[in-house]
């Protein structure tokens, strides 16, 4: 999957707070740096439960085709927009009448173009997440990724890579994973 986030989720205020109660900091000197764990639990508990927490814009690369097409990313709130490239580089918004999206029921979305024209890829851009803001996250999720930034920060001067997602974690957001049948 090529997908950028065209716009993070705002994890200063509440997020880090939490953070900081969890671990007992009433200082703002590392801030960022807790800001920068949260997003990194926001984006391992992406990848364990298969959806995105908080809502994002982001940006997928697609090949310009007439086929169907999904999206990686779940779940798809909007497609916004679509950019066609040309072989030399030139891009341009695409009309609304020249490509088709569908959202599905289970948060995935698809595009295929109605007309390709020269295009060789599309930059699909929308918004995805469950929730838009961290404290109307469920619980279980929430509470999942402040206990694993706090794992994070606890770890930071250890020199070990990081390991699996600690089952305390795991456990938590297990309600929410999605299960794919091969």
């Amino acid at each position: 999957m090529k997908r950028a986030i065209l716009a993070s989720a705002d994890v200063a205020g509440a997020a880090v707070t939490d953070l900081k109660t969890w671990l007992a900091i009433n200082s703002g000197r590392e801030d960022d740096t807790l800001a920068d764990l949260v997003r990194a639990a926001l984006d391992t508990c992406e990848a364990f439960t298969g959806s995105m927490p908080l809502e994002q814009s982001c940006e997928e690369i697609l090949t310009a085709s007439r086929s169907w097409q999904n999206l990686a990313t779940r779940p798809v709130q909007a497609v916004t927009q679509v950019i066609a490239e040309q072989a030399d580089g030139t891009r341009y918004i695409l009309p609304a009448e020249d490509y088709a999206a569908e959202l599905c029921t289970d948060g995935s979305a698809r595009i295929a173009l109605v007309r390709e024209g020269e295009a060789l890829r599309v930059f699909v851009r929308f918004e995805a997440g469950l929730i838009h803001e961290w404290s109307k996250l469920p619980v279980g999720l929430r509470h999942g990724i402040v206990r694993l930034a706090a794992h994070y920060y606890n770890e930071r001067d250890s020199g070990m890579a990081p390991k699996a997602t600690p089952a305390s974690v795991a456990a938590l957001w297990q309600p929410w994973r999605r299960v794919r049948m091969a």
